[in-house]
Formats: structure tokens, C-alpha cells, sequence
């Protein structure tokens, strides 16, 4: 059952946490917070936000969503982040009955047919034990950032997450591209060898490709579809307040 959420003034933290480093913001998650969680896809945004968390000290744990068709690299770099951090990284799994029920009816790669197809399969694999996972938190960390896509250029470095009903925090809002990537260097923080070929912003192998020099760098991502709606749900643009202070 999840924790009482302590009172949050949304627009207010909006505000207050503009232009704010991210060990800031997530020094402000965890004097908010009594039970925030960061949930990681293990690209190189996130593994600088553990790096970030774990060179702080905080007491965050950590999860990641196995669809069930993430590429081997991204397993691999499970095991080597948690033997570099010395910490487990939770997973989460969508619900087997479920799959077989989409599978049954839409087929195994039904994410080609349209986009609510697609939809459906990201809502299965994703969305759903996504949401079962946060019920136990008050609070969630990602590795968005604004110029990441034009669905997020909106974005702050906390957005109340309606689908959810809790806060969430992009610490690495307005960090570029190459911000992360000279953190990563500087660090010797282990990487999907992926990026080394290409991917810039991995996710299931069935649905990723690597970008070409010049392209956006979701353009791998759901590659047969347009921009504008290249989202699976997770972090699609939220409210930025809930329907009454928390």
C-alpha cells in the first residue's frame, strides 16, 4: 500500500527548481520524499543519474521495466551496473496472462499494424507494470530531457504525473546531450556498447534502430512513425499540478 504523500506544492517546486543542478533536484526529491523510487531504462541519461544518486549517498532505490524483448547489451548492463554500485537494480515484469492475450489477438510484432496497436503493446509491457510498481512509492525519478523530443520541450524538472498520482522529477532536464555524455567519460560509467554503433535512445530491440549522423536523435525509436507522436505512455506531458495540493 502506498505511503501517505506528503503536501507538494507542484507549480511552486516548478519555480523554485528552475535552473537548479541535478544533484539539487535530487537532494530536493529525497528531503521531500519518504519513499521516491528512480526507474531506469539503462540509457546513458539514467545511468548519470545513478551515478548521481549513488555518489550523494541517497536512499533511492532503483527499477527498470523488462518487456520481455529488450536487446541482450541492455541485460548485460544490468549486471554490470549493479556489480560497479554494489546495489540491486529491481525489475519489473508485465503481467504473462496479459501478453498471451494481446499476443493471441494481435499477433507477436503487432506494434507494425497502426498506433493504437502499438500503443497497446507499449501499455502491456510498460504502462502497466509501471503503474503497479509506483502504487508503492510517493514519488518517481527519470532521465527526461527537454530537447530530447518535441513532446518534451515543455517539460520541468517536476511534473505531477496524473496517470500516477504522484509527483515526478527529471533531474536531467536541461542537460544536452553532450552534458551527458562528458559526464559518462569523465566517470568511467559502464554504457549499453549500443550507443558505440549508433543507438542513442534504446528501449525493445523490435522497436529501436540506430540513427544515421544528422537525424533527431529519437528518430530510431518507433522509426515508421511521426515525431509528434513518438511517446509510449510514460512520459507523455503531465499535468503540472494536481486537482488539488497533495
Amino acid at each position: 500500500m502506498r505511503k501517505t504523500i506528503k503536501p507538494i506544492d507542484i507549480k511552486s517546486l516548478q519555480a523554485e527548481l528552475a535552473g537548479a543542478s541535478a544533484e539539487e533536484i535530487l537532494s530536493k526529491v529525497a528531503e521531500l520524499l519518504d519513499a521516491a523510487v528512480f526507474a531506469t531504462s539503462l540509457g546513458q541519461e539514467d545511468q548519470v543519474i545513478l551515478d548521481l544518486i549513488a555518489r550523494q549517498g541517497l536512499n533511492i532505490p532503483v527499477f527498470t521495466l523488462d518487456t520481455g524483448r529488450l536487446f541482450p547489451e541492455t541485460y548485460d548492463l544490468i549486471a554490470a551496473t549493479e556489480q560497479k554500485y554494489g546495489l540491486k537494480i529491481q525489475i519489473a515484469f508485465p503481467d504473462a496472462a496479459e501478453v498471451e492475450q494481446m499476443v493471441a489477438e494481435e499477433g507477436i510484432n503487432l506494434f507494425r499494424k497502426s498506433i493504437d496497436a502499438r500503443k497497446r503493446c507499449c501499455g502491456v509491457r510498460k504502462m502497466h507494470p509501471l503503474k503497479r510498481f509506483l502504487g508503492d512509492f510517493d514519488g518517481w525519478i527519470s532521465g527526461l530531457r527537454r530537447d530530447q523530443s518535441p513532446t518534451r520541450t515543455e517539460m520541468h524538472a517536476i511534473e505531477w504525473d496524473s496517470g500516477n498520482a504522484i509527483p515526478k522529477f527529471n533531474p536531467l532536464i536541461d542537460w544536452t546531450l553532450d552534458d551527458v555524455q562528458r559526464h559518462l567519460r569523465g566517470n568511467d560509467i559502464p554504457c549499453n556498447p549500443l550507443h558505440d554503433r549508433g543507438f542513442v535512445s534504446i528501449g525493445c530491440a523490435c522497436c529501436t534502430r540506430a540513427i544515421q549522423p544528422g537525424e533527431d536523435i529519437r528518430a530510431g525509436r518507433w522509426w515508421w512513425e511521426n515525431p509528434e507522436q513518438k511517446e509510449c505512455g510514460l512520459h507523455s506531458r503531465q499535468e503540472s499540478q494536481p486537482p488539488e495540493k497533495i
